[in-house]
């Protein structure tokens, strides 16, 4: 008897390539009585996440620290769309209290969420500890989400179909978890390998979502948005954009870099298409799934330790001590 051969995976794609905008991913979708939760929704790549699912019709909710800018441009996107639903609230992910505070009240008012987009974050800082004394790009870009993705698991767990998007970075390559000092307590701080470490977490948490979550409903799936001239560059100085190749000796951005709403685009078609239902645990990039990362390629791709299952579930139970869960 001949052994059983199993197919491959198949991998999943889209219509749509990198010059595709969020809008694009959207047009012809109703949302309309969805619920959708975006981290870091006050600029940026978030903002034009958040504007394409409102445009959709989805009640959108913009959580970011920064409350004069997200006001502003919420109030901007619905002068031009007057029908959309898009409010703020307050969250600072760089405190746990404030974590706690907002999943309490946003449970009080919003017992069903249909997707939490986790988007928020910072790059390259220098060396900073937030106020519960982990190291800051960890406790921003992980912990804090981690927290409130937990905090939250009521609403998502509620809500049919629930979908959970962990914005990474083809940052990830630059580490994995560092698991003997992953807040750099004892080890020399290095900005962009915490950069790194922190966008793994961020994929790995998509991973134990999805593993822990979908039986129950919950799919999640993570991404890396490519490249665009945000206020994510906010610690890096002209010159080291220059050694990194984001600007040229003229100071222009290269051509290979994309708008925020180009983007987004993988955010809200991961939040949004109808062929994705069901679909979870895996990473994205260009609105495709993505191919193992190669050197000769290598701003692009993911690497398998940012999509292992046994440091996913790892991860969950180590972050869940950090946080005190």
């Amino acid at each position: 008897m001949s052994a059983m051969v199993t197919a491959a995976p198949q991998r999943v794609s889209s219509r749509f390539d990198r010059t595709a905008s969020a809008a694009d991913v959207v047009k012809g979708l109703n949302l309309r009585g969805k619920t959708v939760l975006v981290t870091g929704g006050g600029s940026g790549i978030g903002h034009a996440t958040a504007c394409a699912l409102a445009g959709a019709g989805a009640n959108v909710v913009v959580a970011d620290v920064n409350a004069a800018q997200s006001a502003a441009a919420i109030a901007a996107f619905l002068a031009a769309a007057p029908a959309a639903r898009m409010r703020y609230l307050p969250l600072d992910l760089g405190s746990l209290a404030s974590v706690r505070a907002f999943a309490e009240g946003f449970l009080t008012d919003t017992p069903q969420l249909d997707v939490l987009v986790n988007n928020a974050g910072i790059m390259a800082s220098p060396m900073g500890r937030t106020v519960d004394g982990h190291e800051l790009q960890l406790g921003i870009n992980f912990l804090g989400h981690y927290l409130l993705t937990r905090l939250l698991e009521p609403a998502l767990t509620h809500t049919p179909g629930a979908r959970v998007v962990c914005v990474a970075s083809i940052g990830h390559r630059r580490s994995d978890i560092q698991w003997d000092d992953m807040d750099y307590h004892h080890r020399p701080y290095d900005r962009w390998e915490a950069y790194g470490q922190s966008k793994t977490a961020c994929a790995l948490l998509a991973v134990a979502i999805d593993t822990l979550w979908g039986a129950r409903g919950v799919h999640a799936n993570t991404l890396n948005p490519g490249g665009s001239p945000t206020g994510l560059h906010q610690y890096l100085s002209d010159e080291e954009r220059q050694r990194q190749g984001w600007l040229d000796a003229a100071g222009k951005i290269p051509d290979r870099w994309r708008l925020p709403e180009q983007c987004a685009a993988t955010s809200a078609w991961l939040a949004s298409a109808p062929e994705l239902a069901g679909i979870g645990g895996k990473y994205f990039e260009e609105c495709q799934e993505a191919l193992p990362w190669h050197a000769d390629e290598p701003m692009a791709g993911v690497k398998p330790y940012a999509l292992s299952f046994e440091s996913a579930l790892r991860l969950w139970q180590v972050a869940g001590e950090m946080v005190g869960l």
